[in-house]
């Protein structure tokens, strides 16, 4: 679902044969299905149909106002994502926003001062090498955008926050993933409109020669429904094995989706190049599998203190 999404958003962010210079409304039409769906789906559920797990959706202005800086944080991260795959390559998204688990360590000290453990450390160490020389690499290829890099340097800071302002705002929705996704992308789409007038995105709008088009029009609400489904079927990975093993398998997809866009887009790419993609993999890898071990070793031992069970639980 998320290699799918991210090939159909470089597609309507960065295609010759689209020539779509609108990332910001791309975006908020995704949040706006989104929210439709949940909604449509909520609806479902109260009428009977099997939609289980998904609570009454209604919207409650002193909720939703609750929900706004993690709203903030939401635009921030899904519209530097994006900005980030109209810059650069498919094969290159991943080094250019890989790192979060780096601002995941630095945010983790700074904001809630909890420490990380050395081998943690060293696979941080290793990710920010295959950032670096994932850059010098497609410095020397002549394909390299530092506005692409900017945004994804973003991003990994934007993810990191998103994930700490879900932890804070969950109990004001009961807990519920479905309410905070409705809320969540209720209040961007409203964010969106004053940032779309803004940068002149109606005008692009009104000039584009394919809003008409049936098949844009398909291709937009595909993308809509997939950026849906990847909070369904993330969910459903995380209840059903543990997150350890979504971090596992997000490290396998960000591999396979490499290989696919360099076949796809038939480029040629450096020992070196390959040899930094495998860096940021690598060191992601490790660093899930150290924090797993060390959550092991929390639970198994009674005695381990109140902060260190916090810690590694992070």
């Amino acid at each position: 679902t998320s290699i799918a999404m991210v090939f159909l958003n470089k597609y309507l962010l960065d295609s010759p044969s689209l020539r779509l210079d609108a990332p910001l409304f791309v975006t908020f039409f995704q949040c706006a299905l989104t929210a439709a769906l949940c909604l449509g789906l909520s609806l479902g559920a109260a009428c009977g149909a099997p939609c289980a797990g998904l609570p009454t959706l209604r919207l409650d202005p002193k909720v939703s106002r609750s929900v706004l800086p993690l709203s903030a944080v939401f635009i921030g991260m899904v519209t530097s994502n994006n900005l980030c795959l109209k810059h650069v390559g498919v094969a290159f998204y991943n080094v250019g926003r890989s790192l979060t688990t780096v601002f995941n360590v630095l945010l983790s000290y700074l904001l809630l001062k909890q420490t990380t453990s050395l081998y943690a450390l060293l696979a941080c160490g290793v990710i920010i090498g295959g950032f670096w020389l994932g850059v010098d690499q497609e410095g020397a290829e002549g394909t390299l955008s530092w506005t692409g890099i900017f945004f994804g340097i973003l991003a990994s800071l934007c993810v990191s926050l998103n994930a700490i302002y879900t932890k804070k705002v969950l109990p004001v929705v009961d807990g519920s993933i479905w309410r905070l996704t409705f809320y969540n992308n209720i209040n961007a789409c409203v964010l969106f409109f004053p940032l779309m007038v803004l940068l002149g995105e109606f005008r692009t709008l009104y000039h584009f020669d394919k809003l008409g088009s049936p098949s844009f029009w398909g291709v937009m609400t595909l993308g809509g429904v997939f950026g849906f489904a990847i909070g369904y079927v993330t969910g459903l990975q995380i209840k059903f094995t543990s997150p350890l093993t979504h971090n596992v398998s997000g490290t396998a997809k960000a591999c396979a989706q490499t290989v696919l866009a360099v076949i796809y887009f038939e480029e040629t790419k450096s020992f070196l190049w390959w040899t930094s993609n495998l860096m940021v993999l690598g060191g992601s890898f490790a660093y899930t599998w150290v924090k797993g071990l060390e959550m092991r070793k929390v639970q198994e031992d009674p005695n381990v203190k109140s902060g260190e069970r916090n810690e590694t639980g992070v």
